[in-house]
């Protein structure tokens, strides 16, 4: 039956071609609104370690006081005697400290310009941490920690970009003057956002090209990209700005079960009160412990414009099969007579019911194909309301084309629930009577 209800779904389409064409219309341009926003707030509200994201938790200490924090809330990142005491106790699974550099860099043997990058510099847990994984080589460890060994792991793209993707372990490069050995090159791998670095930065930018230890930046002195101080920043040179109150290190830690991170909050408490008692703090521990979906949260990464977009967009969607549900209504009752002759000769409501919502299936599935053109159109100019940044992620897959057909069938079904029950009352008596 359900073949030959939709046989008569394709006949009733071309019978009112003007109805028919503003019930597509209606969907189409509903869905397609609705998809198009949808794919950007997916983009930037995702999970972006899915595997893990219950287990990487940030840090952080309130070095600064309520005089100069924000709204009590501790700075978004460590200065470094904090950081390096967190990362000497070493009370966590893994732990990892980074932060954002920008270096120029020149492939060994080249006679050409440096080429300017961005990277990180990070400790060795950060790849396994991470789950980042490797085309050629592998990642450092501990012990290149610990000697400040001058080696570097690139990306795909930028090995590619500096040597045609060629496996280039063992191979050098300079990074500021300072020749580095490559040991790994990662594979592509560009979470979104990028939780793991949003201090002074959107969690939306390009990818990373390479990642060189802590340690070693330490060592020669590599400036971060990004901080924030409070209070004197005359700085008489490179141990002055470490041991001042200047933030710009972001820790991250792993936690296995609910106890390890009771046992480190109450760690970073403990650190927190030494430190008051010590003098160097003036005021109570104040510390915080967050987890990847809590720091996207605290970050309000997923821009306000995108929520609003989607909301609005889903409002425009409900206004669409609002009319829907009158045209579909018309379209019903102008065929009572059709109806009464069927329920006379033994049709029942169900059928009844069965054959104007698999009708009104037929009318969402062709609005679907329709909103799926006008999604593809209207993702090429998301970059008219989104920044570029955020406006690249939205792109049209399998999955959104599966939902968009999805979402345009059930939701016309849906809206046709009512039309469809005002044709199954019609009396068949009156009908027979009356024609």
């Amino acid at each position: 039956m359900f073949a030959y209800y939709f046989d008569l779904g394709l006949r009733s389409l071309r019978r009112n071609p003007a109805l028919t064409a503003l019930m597509v219309m209606a969907i189409g341009f509903g869905v397609a609104a609705s998809m198009i926003t949808y794919s950007v707030f997916r983009a930037v509200s995702g999970n972006p370690i899915p595997d893990k994201s219950a287990r990487l938790y940030i840090p952080q200490i309130d070095g600064w006081g309520p005089q100069q924090n924000s709204k009590g809330e501790p700075a978004d990142a460590l200065n470094y005697i904090d950081a390096m005491a967190l990362m000497r106790a070493h009370r966590a699974t893994r732990q990892t400290f980074l932060y954002g550099v920008s270096m120029s860099v020149l492939p060994e043997g080249s006679q050409s310009l440096p080429v300017a990058a961005n990277g990180y510099a990070v400790y060795g847990d950060f790849f396994p941490m991470f789950e980042v994984p490797f085309l050629y080589g592998r990642s450092w460890g501990a012990a290149e920690d610990d000697s400040r060994a001058a080696v570097v792991v690139l990306s795909e793209e930028f090995n590619q970009k500096l040597f045609g993707g060629a496996n280039s372990v063992g191979r050098e490069i300079t990074l500021d003057g300072h020749d580095y050995r490559v040991v790994g090159v990662a594979r592509h791998w560009d979470p979104k956002p990028r939780f793991f670095a949003l201090f002074n930065g959107s969690g939306f930018q390009d990818p990373t090209d390479f990642y060189l230890p802590f340690t070693r930046a330490m060592d020669v002195q590599v400036n971060p990209s990004g901080n924030s101080c409070r209070g004197h920043m005359n700085f008489a040179g490179w141990n002055d700005w470490l041991q001042s109150n200047c933030v710009w290190v972001t820790p991250w830690v792993e936690l296995d079960s609910a106890s390890d991170v009771s046992a480190y909050r109450r760690f970073l408490e403990d650190y927190a009160a030494d430190q008051q008692r010590a003098g160097r703090f003036a005021w109570a521990p104040n510390v915080r412990l967050r987890d990847v979906a809590q720091w996207l949260d605290y970050q309000q990464v997923v821009p306000a414009e995108s929520r609003i977009s989607l909301i609005v967009a889903l409002g425009f969607f409900a206004i669409c099969l609002i009319n829907t549900i009158g045209l579909l209504l018309a379209k019903f009752l102008r065929r009572a007579g059709e109806i009464g002759v069927r329920r006379a000769l033994g049709a029942s409501r169900r059928e009844i019911y069965a054959q104007y919502l698999i009708e009104a299936a037929t009318v969402g599935l062709a609005g679907g194909v329709f909103g799926l053109l006008l999604t593809a159109v209207g993702i090429c100019g998301v970059s008219l309301l989104f920044n570029p940044e955020i406006a690249r992620l939205a792109h049209l897959d399998l999955s959104l084309v599966g939902l968009t057909l999805t979402v345009a069938v059930f939701a016309t079904m849906a809206a046709a629930f009512y039309p469809a029950w005002r044709a199954a009352q019609v009396q068949p008596a009156w009908q027979l009577k009356a024609n």
